[in-house]
């Protein structure tokens, strides 16, 4: 069973792209360009926090 985590490695504030980049399999670069699109909105950034929040760490492999 496939489960959303945020990063341990791909990490840059707090994991949250580089988790969904791991999910989706894709390059994490990609999804935190689209965060910074979203978050030109202004509700990207707390939509950012809140995931921060809700999803959790990946566990210790």
């Amino acid at each position: 069973m496939k489960r959303l985590y945020r990063s341990r490695n791909e990490r840059m504030i707090c994991g949250v792209c580089g988790g969904i980049a791991e999910y989706f399999n894709v390059d994490p670069t990609l999804i935190r360009l689209g965060c910074v699109l979203f978050g030109l909105t202004g509700s990207g950034i707390l939509a950012y926090f809140i995931g921060a929040i809700i999803i959790p760490d990946a566990p210790n492999m």
